[in-house]
């Protein structure tokens, strides 16, 4: 593919095709079949009945909406041809598939601590069941979708008229509840984007052209390469450790991504492959 005098060499170019065609697939198959693709093949948590191997591979070629991939496929044209280009479609590929499965491994590590406490607070409640702690629990484990809140709602509804004159059914039908709330929330995790990989080929970037010059977009000034590296990782680092109320980015996917790729090239060129 030749647009003037850009070239796009085979695995870039195979890559943004591919993730073009199943974006534009999920979007016909949810409005017109009601399928949900990124749910199906999405990175689920590994506690999840919806879990599966195939889902460290399959969940980068899947995007939520069109700012997500058009800046994903962006800095797979703008970065990923170069490095290509460099080393060959081959190891590219070989870089590519590992740093987007290795991000895959280190979001599943990091949904592990954020999903903790949240199964050790089930269990809190399951040994000591009442109305006091059922409150106690859905105050700081509320509603975190639209149809764990339509359940909720429903449960509420349902609970609040017989706790008071059959507490042993109220009890048996919120442990049913709190089960059923557990497996939608560990369900929920769900990891989609090729930002690992791409996070992967920018620290590529950075080290095969550290001093290769940048020109960001927003401020737009220009950085060397090994800095606009080293600052993207500290920005996602300070975010993944932050963790702030309603943001759904997996930052640590993107680090995962870096680190893997750090580790592979390092013995890429121990070994005298690079």
């Amino acid at each position: 593919m030749n647009f003037g005098q850009i070239q796009i060499p085979p695995a870039v170019k195979n890559i943004l095709i591919i993730n073009i065609l199943v974006f534009a697939a999920s979007y016909v198959f949810g409005k017109s079949l009601d399928i949900d693709l990124n749910s199906m093949f999405g990175l689920h948590y590994y506690q999840s009945e919806n879990f599966g191997l195939w889902q460290f591979v399959t969940y980068m070629f899947l995007h939520a909406d069109i700012t997500h991939i058009f800046f994903n496929m962006f800095a797979v044209f703008q970065f990923g041809r170069l490095i290509e280009q460099y080393w060959g479609t081959n190891r590219f590929l070989i870089y590519y598939f590992v740093t987007g499965i290795g991000a895959g491994l280190i979001q599943e590590v990091a949904l592990y601590f954020d999903i903790r406490p949240f199964i050790e607070a089930v269990d809190t409640y399951l040994s000591n069941q009442s109305t006091e702690s059922l409150n106690d629990f859905l105050a700081v484990y509320g509603p975190f979708s639209q149809e764990s809140l339509m359940s909720l709602r429903e449960f509420t509804r349902e609970y609040n008229a017989i706790c008071n004159s059959d507490i042993a059914e109220a009890n048996r039908m919120a442990r049913d509840f709190i089960m059923q709330y557990q497996a939608m929330y560990i369900d929920a995790q769900n990891t989609i984007g090729a930002s690992g990989a791409v996070f992967g080929i920018l620290l590529a970037f950075g080290m095969m052209f550290p001093n290769l010059t940048i020109m960001l977009l927003i401020p737009p000034i220009p950085l060397k390469a090994k800095y606009f590296v080293v600052i993207y990782g500290l920005i996602e680092l300070f975010e993944g450790v932050a963790n702030f109320s309603g943001d759904n980015v997996a930052h640590w996917a993107h680090l995962g991504g870096m680190i893997f790729g750090f580790i592979l090239i390092r013995r890429w060129r121990r070994e005298g492959e690079l």
